[in-house]
């Protein structure tokens, strides 16, 4: 280190910084299922967020705020209706988040370069989308699930479905309305992921390198904060449009949706911004979890992570 920087061959405090990781003779490593608990443990926090965005995205006609809408749900169901849905959303979780977290850190880990220095980004970006569309399939059933239920409380009492459960919902739509009704939408649940995965992940990942590469930033909570806000924001403008569609696709009745163009043509009918209804809470809504995520994330690395030496 003293004889490359008596040499003048450092030409960047990023340069510096490699150098003196490189130094360290081990690393945390995450494990590949680290992204489904941390996701899941940040599903637990967001979730009627989660809730009060389906249900402004599922609006026809006049709009109802944010703030009406909470208080209408907590008049009619209770401080738990908030939580209507909460097992599917686990279920979600541990099935979409733990493989496209798990395919992208598996991959990204046997990519990188032995010296220590990150994959390119463009293979960032290659990796998360792939995650994105294996875990966007994987957890399409718990996510149809998971919509529906969180939709309920908007139906009247005789048009409500009523699942106990995630494990309920998934056993009646298979018997009542096909195993294939299980994957309604998924067409649009695995381009969402994709986008997702990589508005989340790949920009994640960039943005640390970025900010730890300069001298005002170290590996520590006020990085992933940073961070995972930024990816956050990247990720909920990338996927509003087809989270939208995603939505209604899969909380309509067996026949209403007969393509996927007359479902966005429907949607363009009532405004261009229809395919942005509920930015704000989705926003309020995936900036909180995507932080949460990454947040508990780290520290299951930091603190349980695999140790691999650097040569």
């Amino acid at each position: 280190m003293t004889e490359l920087i008596h040499k003048n061959t450092i030409t960047s405090y990023k340069d510096f910084q490699f150098l003196s990781m490189s130094d360290n003779k081990e690393v945390k490593l995450s494990k590949w299922y680290f992204g489904g608990l941390a996701s899941a443990g940040a599903a637990c926090i967001t979730h009627p967020l989660d809730l009060l965005k389906v249900q402004m995205q599922t609006q026809k006609g006049k709009n109802i705020s944010m703030i009406k809408l909470t208080g209408i749900v907590v008049k009619n169901q209770g401080i738990t209706g908030l939580y209507n849905g909460i097992s599917a959303s686990l279920l979600r979780q541990l099935t979409y988040s733990t493989a496209r977290f798990g395919i992208y850190e598996a991959a990204k880990q046997r990519l990188a370069p032995k010296d220590g220095r990150p994959i390119p980004f463009y293979m960032s970006a290659f990796l998360a989308g792939l995650g994105g569309f294996a875990g966007g399939f994987v957890g399409n059933p718990a996510d149809l699930v998971n919509v529906r239920m969180q939709n309920d409380v908007k139906l009247p009492p005789e048009q409500r479905r009523n699942y106990k459960n995630a494990i309920h919902g998934l056993w009646r739509v298979a018997t009542t309305e096909g195993v294939l009704r299980l994957w309604a939408g998924a067409s649009m649940t695995c381009s969402r992921a994709v986008l997702m995965t990589i508005g989340q992940l790949s920009f994640y990942d960039k943005i640390k390198e970025l900010l730890l590469a300069t001298p005002y930033f170290n590996d520590n909570v006020v990085t992933h904060f940073t961070s995972s806000l930024m990816a956050g924001a990247i990720a909920t403008t990338m996927t509003q449009p087809v989270d939208v569609l995603k939505t209604r696709a899969m909380n309509a009745k067996p026949g209403e949706v007969k393509s996927i163009v007359s479902l966005i043509k429907n949607t363009a009918k009532e405004s261009p911004l229809a395919f942005f209804k509920g930015y704000v809470p989705a926003f309020v809504r995936l900036a909180p979890h995507t932080i949460l995520t990454f947040i508990f994330l780290e520290q299951l690395r930091i603190n349980f992570g695999v140790v691999k030496k650097q040569n």
